[in-house]
């Protein structure tokens, strides 16, 4: 059994400009903890702290859990630690279960204010959110220097407002398909570039203005481009997101 520590951060602006720092203890095994979305803003911070575990001798069965904390500015300025975003509790296990293949599970816990959309864009009110989530995912090899992720990733989500109680969303139920293509540049400092798309779909049952479910349907798309290296003579990995 052996644990990993990563510490992340990442900045983004409105064109998802970021920086992520991770450190491992060992370099056979990588994590990415990425920012979730944080709401309107023209800049935003998103820090994690984390753990990863192996569970057997092989690396093929590990644990991920993790803190972050994400906070934005108003649309009106650009100081990306001016409010409160969201607070994560993450934990999710991984099982590289076949050659090219590896399924997840995970549950999660998210507490993030909601603010009015005018200034000076005073909270409005707290959501509070558990989310359950399970994922498969398939990477193609593609030459040398080419890889493929297809993933695909159902979640559970249910919702509070601060105190508990019912929130205007009941639950939700989301699936997430995502592709990333990654090509290797050089093996010194391990220098990647990555390109990758994902597509939301969803349906909610709603608590207000009346209990019904919602149509499921396309609701967001999500694009970035990543350029990763390790920093020489140092446990850190950096990924520059644009």
């Amino acid at each position: 059994m052996k644990k990993d520590f990563m510490f992340g951060m990442i900045f983004r602006t409105k064109i998802s400009i970021g920086i992520f720092l991770s450190v491992l203890t060992s370099s056979l095994l990588q994590a990415q903890i990425s920012p979730p979305g944080l709401g309107d803003a023209n800049t935003a911070s998103w820090l994690a702290f984390g753990v990863k575990k192996r569970l057997d001798s092989l690396g093929k069965k590990e644990t991920l859990s993790y803190i972050a904390l994400g906070r934005k500015s108003s649309p009106d300025q650009y100081n990306p630690v001016s409010k409160q975003a969201i607070v994560v509790l993450n934990h999710e296990v991984y099982h590289s279960f076949a050659p090219h293949q590896q399924y997840s599970y995970a549950i999660s816990y998210r507490r993030q204010p909601k603010y009015e959309s005018a200034s000076p864009y005073k909270k409005e009110v707290t959501e509070q959110e558990f989310r359950m989530y399970g994922r498969y995912a398939y990477t193609f090899t593609l030459g040398k220097r080419w890889k493929l992720k297809n993933t695909v990733r159902q979640e559970f989500r249910k919702f509070f407002d601060s105190d508990f109680r019912q929130a205007e969303e009941n639950f939700q139920l989301r699936t997430r398909i995502k592709s990333q293509l990654t090509y290797t540049l050089s093996k010194k400092n391990n220098q990647k570039l990555a390109l990758s798309t994902e597509g939301l779909f969803s349906t909610s049952y709603l608590n207000q203005p009346n209990r019904k479910w919602t149509s499921f349907g396309y609701r967001e798309m999500r694009v970035a481009a990543y350029y990763m290296f390790n920093i020489p003579h140092s446990p850190f990995t950096v990924e520059a997101e644009v």
